[in-house]
């Protein structure tokens, strides 16, 4: 049986568009070398991989709510990319802080 797979996009970028199977953890793909993603710590709580999300993915945790009501309030697309499993095609813009 095989994984379905997903296309993850950055518009407005030179990036090329990356396809990763389902459940995917974002943060043990994306390199400087294919994607516009900086990771720091990826454990969620050091803002590095601030991005906005349009697309299919499961709600952040409690943990993840947290940190993204400090670095993006009212920001309902911000997502930390470390936190993100791959649940649907996504497109991924960077967020400056």
């Amino acid at each position: 049986m095989s994984n379905k797979k997903y296309l993850v996009s950055f518009p407005e970028t030179n990036f090329s568009s990356l396809t990763l199977e389902q459940n995917a953890q974002l943060s043990e793909y994306l390199t400087v070398q294919n994607s516009p993603l900086l990771f720091g710590c990826r454990t969620g709580i050091c803002g590095t991989c601030l991005v906005e999300v349009e697309g299919d993915i499961i709600p952040p945790s409690s943990e993840e709510r947290e940190v993204l009501e400090v670095l993006a309030p009212g920001n309902k697309k911000a997502r930390l990319a470390c936190q993100i499993k791959l649940t649907g095609d996504l497109k991924i813009s960077t967020l400056n802080n």
